[in-house]
């Protein structure tokens, strides 16, 4: 067995298997929903048993598949060996459980990524109510926009504080939705010219997506203009950028909420 304190690159493999596993893990929850729906499991009974049941699947395949590997899982324990490891992966089992226990709702998302040396050098970006996946494996074409007006979505929150300056300084449209993963998707598929979060987001929000829109040729980056790291310390980190580049300093040059 390989020392896992030795610095290891990503492989085609790595790409693969983020894939693989946020597309196997996604299609589990898709069943896991219509059979709780079918039951008449209550909305919080239903994302709380879903989140674990995707993330017993996650944690234990990449246990198979990459012994060596640290994993940091939102619903996992956090016992900081992580910070001893050059590889770590850092996923969502469940993004947007709110959405996921809501009939008809179909912002939610499965996150899965590899950090390196805390750079966000792999991952995959599931969304399986719709059968979608965007992964570094292969890259994402990000269409032309051939909109009148810039298409930005937010968080509720962000939505709540800084929406109508986003739209009136921007000229933009600006929707609020669930999922981070989400919302990424929606940049990254061509439907938003931007993702704009002022509020805070934890590692494995954002991780996947940035790692995927990277790949895409967006730009993604923290408010004051610096890039995402990760297997940090301190797993929470204020706001968000995800863009088509020619969107990055008209939105940070907005310092009333920067």
């Amino acid at each position: 067995m390989s020392d896992p304190h030795v610095e290891a690159a990503v492989t085609s493999d790595d790409h693969v298997l983020a894939e693989n596993l946020a597309t196997e893990a996604g299609e589990m929850l898709v069943e896991f929903r219509r059979k709780g729906f079918a039951q008449g499991m209550s909305p919080w009974m239903l994302q709380d048993d879903a989140d674990m049941e995707a993330h017993r699947f996650i944690v234990n395949r990449l246990a198979e598949e990459r012994p060596d590997d640290a994993v940091l899982s939102e619903e996992g324990h956090d016992d900081r060996l992580r910070l001893g490891r050059s590889r770590v992966w850092i996923v969502d089992p469940l993004d947007g459980s709110n959405s996921y226990s809501s009939r008809g709702a179909d912002d939610w998302a499965v996150h899965i990524a590899l950090a390196v040396d805390g750079q966000p050098e792999c991952g995959a970006v599931s969304m399986p109510s719709v059968g979608d996946v965007a992964s570094t494996g292969q890259p994402a074409v990000v269409p032309e926009n051939d909109r009148d007006r810039p298409t930005i979505v937010v968080s509720r929150q962000t939505m709540r504080w800084h929406g109508q300056t986003l739209a009136n300084a921007l000229d933009a449209e600006v929707y609020a939705f669930g999922s981070a993963g989400a919302k990424a998707m929606a940049v990254i598929r061509g439907s938003a010219d931007a993702y704009f979060t002022d509020g805070g987001l934890y590692e494995w929000d954002s991780c996947a997506p940035v790692a995927v829109a990277l790949a895409a040729g967006l730009h993604a980056l923290r408010l004051d203009g610096s890039a995402p790291s990760y297997n940090n310390k301190n797993l929470f980190a204020p706001g968000l950028l995800i863009c088509r580049p020619e969107m990055t300093k008209p939105i940070l040059d907005l310092i009333e909420i920067r």
